[in-house]
């Protein structure tokens, strides 16, 4: 049976205070505790000669039970989220850059996948390639077909009108 409040119980004496928004969680305490047992008595909604009064006294303390709060107060629990595992990329081989002007030489090798690629001056005088439609390339590494990663290619360039093997 299902009661709506807090029982105290004493030898013979049953009393039931009400607390309101709780019927729900005593019951599931019910059901788990020994209110179902066959050595106490139970109260019931209705009146009975066992039930007392709030003003009744027991010679037991009062047992103190902590109730969840009722199941329409708690937000439904959502599935945790899918998350897809990130496709493995296959690996990006190194094209063949060789007599390409520098710029599209870089746009070649970022259409497969490695957005940074490094440039380097083949005479060894160190200038900087600012206008990459103005360099050629003469030389790559690594080889054509070589995987490569961010950074792993290195283009060697000279100027367009300077002397080169393309």
């Amino acid at each position: 049976m299902i009661t709506l409040g807090r029982t105290t119980t004493s030898a013979r004496i049953t009393t039931v205070r009400p607390i309101a928004g709780t019927a729900l969680a005593f019951a599931l305490l019910c059901t788990v505790s020994a209110c179902g047992s066959s050595d106490e008595p139970t109260a019931t909604s209705s009146s009975s000669s066992s039930v007392a009064t709030e003003e009744s006294t027991t010679s037991a303390p009062a047992a103190t039970t902590t109730t969840a709060p009722p199941a329409a107060a708690v937000p439904p629990v959502e599935p945790p989220a899918v998350v897809a595992p990130e496709p493995v990329a296959a690996p990006v081989l190194m094209p063949p850059v060789v007599c390409m002007n520098l710029q599209a030489a870089q746009n070649l090798i970022q259409d497969a996948g490695v957005f940074f690629s490094r440039s380097e001056d083949a005479t060894g005088a160190s200038r900087m390639q600012v206008n990459d439609s103005n360099w050629i390339v003469v030389g790559q590494a690594p080889g054509v077909g070589v995987p490569i990663g961010e950074g792993d290619a290195v283009l060697s360039v000279v100027k367009v009108d300077e002397p080169n093997n393309c």
